[in-house]
């Protein structure tokens, strides 16, 4: 599991063979001590989600937000047209995915805050101090999580998923 932001938006095609493949960017970032203080590395990964997945993906993903990805590595390999070289790209496939709170300039309410968890930040609270309550907000509006494998119409009658005329915006 891999929790980044994305440094690109994420990129949407289409496989000859009519599948949807979506490739994101995304940087984690690893913060501990040693004797010289604190550190902090950052690293890369490129991840390709296929089907559903990338469509969700593609739609609601940009550059800077926060992902979950849930994956398996897989390298492949190929011969460099200009070198001749054998080249390898080792990537994550995506097999689940969960998206982070929406930015402050999106205009959702009710989203919860991006915290960060730093080694040692915590302090053991003692018995006089009291929890403060945590509000809950039920928030309607929030994309599924939508697995890979999951058929498409899940649960759904086939009436249901019909077109009226009077759904139609225009």
């Amino acid at each position: 599991m891999l929790i980044g932001r994305l440094t690109q938006d994420p990129e949407a095609r289409t496989t000859p063979s009519g599948q949807n493949v979506t490739t994101v960017n995304m940087a984690t970032n690893r913060v501990w001590n040693d004797a010289s203080g604190r550190k902090e590395a950052t690293e890369f990964h490129r991840v390709v989600a296929w089907g559903k997945l990338g469509d969700i993906a593609s739609n609601y993903l940009k550059k800077g937000a926060l992902v979950m990805i849930e994956g398996r590595l897989q390298t492949r390999s190929w011969d460099d047209k200009d070198s001749g070289k054998k080249r390898y790209m080792t990537e994550i496939i995506a097999e689940n995915l969960q998206m982070g709170p929406r930015s402050a300039g999106a205009g959702s309410t009710g989203s919860p805050q991006a915290s960060t968890y730093e080694p040692g930040s915590y302090k053991h609270q003692t018995e006089t101090q009291s929890p403060t309550p945590i509000k809950q907000q039920t928030v309607d509006n929030e994309i599924p999580i939508i697995d890979e494998n999951e058929p498409l119409n899940a649960g759904v009658e086939e009436d249901e998923m019909a077109i009226k005329e009077k759904d139609l915006p225009f």
